[in-house]
């Protein structure tokens, strides 16, 4: 599920955050839910659906009045039982609807409504995985939980039915079991309405039928198996747009696309033409299209987002316009591998359906636009610093949600969707191409997990065995743990041979909560007078950590990620001068950075300036007995803290900081050293 574009998606979730919208639960099955990796997540979660029955097929056969806003119909349910000598089980159904009885082979049972739950009495005790069939009769006004569940509006001065039942709106319209981890085998939907209305759901369309009283039906059939909250219906005065994914010389798939008929634009249309385009891409990365057999489509409702219900997307309107960005379609389209193919087992393990489908937005822009323009669009995903609220540093918490009753915490943008999806990022940088590729197409196909559940620990395990790395130190830190790490890094070299350089690097990290520290690959680029070097130093779950390879030529620059594969804040990067003989410093100095002025209008043309400074040497003491607190801080014209580049102790030498102010505007801006009794500021000049 996602929002029109970027501004919309942090709509929604701060408006769910600010009013906190709470799942509306009857009295829940209690699960205890433990993560493998960390044992603080032994806890005791209300949690809905009935453990002692399992659904294997939805039939809704609805009728809907738009006047009186109501729903009217009966609901056949199969299942069998899980459990030796079942007397009683229950199904969910808000209390807002009003139960008229529930009827097993022709027959009566007897039932009560309460607690937004029906219990049932079947006529004998059920044994073990005995299979039964109950029709279940309601009418009323459905309920309005979630992000709307079920809504009568209007566009154009035209009505509009539709639902929206993620997560725990589906029994707000249906009685169903109303938890992801119990998936039907198949479902019917059936929906009787005036006949202004074309009916959309899931599935293949096997008939419409005209009825006697000015209503029509349309019977919409799903072949594969579904959970509840994928079920949907959206119905109004569409007009249909056709388009074709071909996948194979002699085979399509239609695309249909249900829209309002006063936004059927040529601009529409040439959005939704690339649908099949992006179909193409996901195919040839995770395997075909896992509903090939039905359709996929998109049919226009009345939220300002998307919903990846299942073969037929509900996309919205905001401000009049339809939301048919490619970032929005591509985010839902990438949910019928990752959300309705395989579907969250629990809402605890939401970014394997959202953060997957975020990710597969940045694959789509890498397969059109190129690897430069995904690794700038992660960029954005991570975020400046931990102070933006739409990014992915920002998220508090961690990403396997702990608070499943608040659907603003399973929702949380900045955590479920935004980082969820940089953590697919950092796998494929610490796997690259070949082995990350391979196992999200292994996971995508595991036949223990295609169009059934998974959680966190599956998706580990394939990538495991496909990757043939260990990786639990990666998810334990990244889905378990939470923030992310920040480092001061220092380096030097020193002259090996008359071509050979011998670099050091001391990476710092600042300690946070759980984890405390992060182990991390991390990739080293230097270079040099000869040629570049690149290397990958495992960065361990300590504080501070050397390490020292040789390259060819004499270092000119050292870059901490240059690739951006780790979610980071990289605080300081100092160079250390350091020759044959200690270099002996008389003074503190700072000296002007250079090049000044910098940035993209300056001549040198980029925002990285740097900055250079020296701490003397006490000549009573020897220097690896000293050590001064030194802090270099970055100020605008109204003398606004903009960045600390230095906030450590270090030792007498000749220190150069690289600054990178790309996320600052031009202007004239200061910055100060402070070491001791040590206090000097310069100016600096950035163009853009």
């Amino acid at each position: 599920m996602k929002r029109k574009n970027f501004l919309f998606v942090i709509f929604i979730f701060l408006f769910a955050a600010t009013f906190n919208i709470y799942a509306q639960n009857s009295t829940m099955a209690i699960a205890k839910i433990e993560s493998k990796s960390n044992a603080k997540f032994l806890n005791t979660t209300s949690y809905p659906g009935d453990g002692n029955i399992d659904v294997t097929y939805y039939f809704l056969n609805v009728k809907l009045d738009f006047d009186f806003q109501e729903i009217s119909g009966v609901v056949r349910i199969d299942a069998k039982s899980l459990k030796d000598s079942l007397t009683q089980y229950f199904l969910d159904l808000q209390d807002v609807l009003q139960l008229d009885s529930v009827v097993s082979n022709g027959k009566r049972l007897s039932a009560t409504h309460t607690n937004n739950q029906i219990i049932i009495t079947p006529a004998k005790p059920l044994s073990f995985r005995q299979q039964f069939s109950i029709n279940i009769y309601y009418h009323g006004h459905p309920g309005t939980s979630g992000f709307g569940s079920f809504e009568f509006q209007t566009h154009n001065g035209h009505p509009i039915i539709w639902s929206l039942s993620e997560p725990y709106g589906a029994s707000d319209w249906f009685p169903c079991k109303d938890t992801p981890a119990d998936k039907a085998d198949s479902s019917d939907v059936w929906i009787t309405a005036d006949s202004q209305f074309v009916s959309v759901s899931n599935g293949t369309l096997e008939a419409v039928v005209q009825n006697n009283d000015g209503t029509k039906t349309y019977k919409w059939k799903n072949h594969y198996p579904i959970a509840q909250y994928l079920i949907s219906l959206a119905m109004t005065n569409y007009t249909e747009y056709d388009t074709y994914f071909k996948y194979s010389d002699t085979d399509s798939m239609i695309i249909r696309n249900f829209i309002y008929p006063e936004h059927l634009t040529s601009t529409v249309k040439k959005q939704l033409k690339r649908t099949a385009d992006m179909i193409r891409v996901f195919s040839e990365r995770y395997g075909l299209y896992p509903f090939i057999k039905e359709k996929y489509g998109h049919a226009e409702f009345g939220w300002s987002g998307g919903m990846e219900h299942q073969t037929i997307t509900s996309l919205g309107t905001h401000a009049t316009t339809p939301s048919f960005g490619r970032d929005l379609v591509s985010h839902e389209l990438a949910h019928q591998w990752f959300g309705d193919m395989i579907t969250c087992k629990d809402w605890h393990n939401i970014w394997l359906n959202e953060g997957f489908a975020t990710y597969n937005q940045a694959v789509y822009v890498e397969a059109t636009l190129g690897f430069d323009a995904y690794q700038n669009y992660i960029k954005n995903f991570m975020g400046k610093d931990q102070n933006d609220p739409y990014s992915a540093k920002f998220a508090k918490g961690s990403i396997w949600v702990q608070n499943i009753s608040s659907v603003s915490e399973i929702f949380n943008y900045s955590r479920s969707y935004l980082k969820a999806a940089v953590v697919l990022h950092m796998l494929r940088g610490i796997l690259g191409d070949s082995l990350f590729w391979a196992s999200m197409k292994a996971y995508a196909n595991d036949p223990s997990l295609k169009y059934g559940v998974a959680t966190t620990e599956d998706f580990e395990s394939d990538v495991e065995n496909t990757s043939g790395e260990s990786l639990d130190y990666f998810f334990t830190e990244w889905i378990y743990g939470e923030k992310y790490p920040q480092y001061n890094v220092e380096w030097s070299y020193s002259k090996s041979s008359d071509s050979v350089y011998k670099v050091t690097v001391k990476i710092k990290q600042v300690k946070r909560t759980d984890p405390e520290y992060f182990k991390m690959p991390i990739q080293i680029e230097v270079k040099t007078t000869m040629t570049d070097t690149t290397v990958t130093l495992v960065n361990n779950a300590v504080a501070t950590e050397s390490f020292s390879f040789n390259v060819r030529g004499m270092p000119t620059q050292l870059l901490f990620d240059p690739n951006n594969w780790v979610l980071k804040d990289l605080k300081s990067l100092v160079f250390t001068k350091v020759d044959d003989h200690p270099t002996i410093v008389k003074k503190f100095k700072l000296e002007q950075n250079y090049p000044n002025p910098f940035g993209k209008a300056a001549p040198a043309g980029n925002f990285i300036t740097t900055i250079q400074y020296s701490i003397p040497t006490d000549e009573n003491q020897s220097p690896e007995l000293q050590g001064e607190q030194v802090r270099l801080i970055v100020f605008d014209i109204l003398g606004r803290q903009v960045a600390t580049l230095v906030n450590s102790e270090q030792l007498p030498g000749i220190y150069k900081v690289n600054f990178n102010a790309s996320n600052l505007p031009s202007g004239i801006y200061f910055y100060r050293i402070q070491c001791g009794k040590f206090n000097d500021v310069k100016k600096m000049i950035l163009l853009k």
